[in-house]
This record gives structure tokens, sequence and C-alpha cells, in this order.
């Protein structure tokens, strides 16, 4: 059996997983689990701004997948850079691809015509592609035809980014996966005076994290002051 194929340093981390997803565009979780178990070989595509977590479900695809013991690849494409074309060219065919980033292709005609590649034989192969992009396959500037007409195909889904009440939600719920408790005032703190994106949020849940361990402190208002260094 073929193994996950993962870019080193994009392991499965706890807050990638299907459990751990506020869902904002109904019937997605549902979706996804389905091509992750073999039960599905639809190619889907998400949409959204940053934050909306478009990486965290094709991780939580993968994790999931993995768990199966499904063949599957992670392909962030905006990390490969100049080997963009190389790196789609040589993808092996597997069961379930999860290609983040199409975004990342625009004014790259060659990666284009290696993804429409990649696309046909995955899909001649009967496996499953989920994709993400910060727009729909109809607003990217894709300018091979062939390709913007197989992403157009996919089933579409629509993510919203979280408003701060599920913001909060996610924050306290992956405060609790490393042992921590983030109450109301600690909560109110950090919305106040630090980034609300919830990637850069869950970077300081993780510097907090570390800071409590070695302090043996419990995560208060002057305890995040005198960590932060903020007012």
């Amino acid at each position: 059996m073929s193994t996950p194929q993962l870019p080193l340093g994009l392991r499965f981390g706890p807050d990638q997983r299907f459990d751990s997803f506020h869902e904002s565009a109904p019937g997605t979780l549902s979706l996804l689990r389905d091509l992750a178990c073999g039960d599905a070989t639809d190619a889907v595509f998400l949409s959204g701004a940053s934050g909306c977590g478009k990486t965290h479900l094709l991780l939580g695809t993968c994790s999931e997948a993995a768990a199966q013991g499904i063949a599957v690849a992670y392909m962030p494409l905006r990390t490969f850079g100049t080997r963009q074309v190389d790196a789609i060219a040589s993808q092996p065919t597997v069961a379930l691809a999860c290609i983040d980033d199409v975004d990342a292709l625009i004014d790259a005609r060659e990666a284009q015509i290696a993804l429409f590649d990649l696309h046909n034989r995955l899909r001649a192969a009967g496996s499953a592609i989920v994709y993400a992009a910060n727009a729909t396959p109809a607003q990217l500037e894709i300018t091979l035809p062939d390709l913007q007409s197989r992403l157009a195909q996919c089933v579409q889904v629509a993510l919203l980014v979280p408003d701060e009440v599920a913001r909060r939600q996610i924050l306290r719920q992956r405060a609790l996966t490393r042992g921590l408790e983030l109450d109301d005032a600690a909560l109110d703190w950090m919305f106040r005076r630090v980034n609300r994106d919830l990637a850069a949020l869950t970077t300081l849940l993780d510097r907090l994290d570390r800071a409590s361990l070695a302090a043996q402190r419990r995560i208060t208002v002057p305890f995040l002051r005198q960590t932060l260094q903020l007012d």
C-alpha cells in the first residue's frame, strides 16, 4: 500500500481535524468524509478568503484518509515556488489528492498545463481530488481554458471566514486540546490586542502553551500581559 505523500513539517496537527472544524457550509464535512473513506470519488473545489479553513479541511481530509489506509497526497502549490511544474508532474497517482493554493498558478502557464494533465490522470484512475483556492474557478485568472473548464466541473463549496463568536469558540476548543483554559476575560484581552486571524491566534496559543508550561501558571490577563508585554 502506498504511504501518504505529505511534505515535511505538514503532518497532521491536532488542529487540522474534522472534529475541530467550524462548518460554515452545511454538508461540507459529510462530503469530505465520504472522499476520505473511499465512499465517493468526486472532484471538489473549496473556495474562500484567507482564514476560512481551506487548509484545515485539506489536512483533515488527509488525516481521515490516512487513518483508513487510503493513499493520499497533500500538495501546497504555493510552497513549491519555481519547482511547481516538476512537483505537479511527478506526483504519483494516489486514491485521493488534496491540492492547496490553486491561485498560486496564476501567470504560471506551464504549471497550469501540468495540473491539467495531473487532473486528467487522477480522474482516469478513479481518484478523488480536493482543490482549494481563495476564489472560485470562474473568478480565478486561469489562462488555460481546459484547466479552467475542469475546475469548473468540480463540486463547488464556498467557505466563509468564521465571525468573532465562532473564532472565540474555535480558539477555546484548541486551547482545551492543549490542556489549557481560556476564560472570557483572557479571550477579551487577546481579541482586543492581537491579530484576530485564526492562524495567528493559534500560533499565539502555541506560544502561550509553552510559556504557561514553563511558568506553571494559568493563562490569565496578568499572565498574558507579562508574556506578550502588551498594555
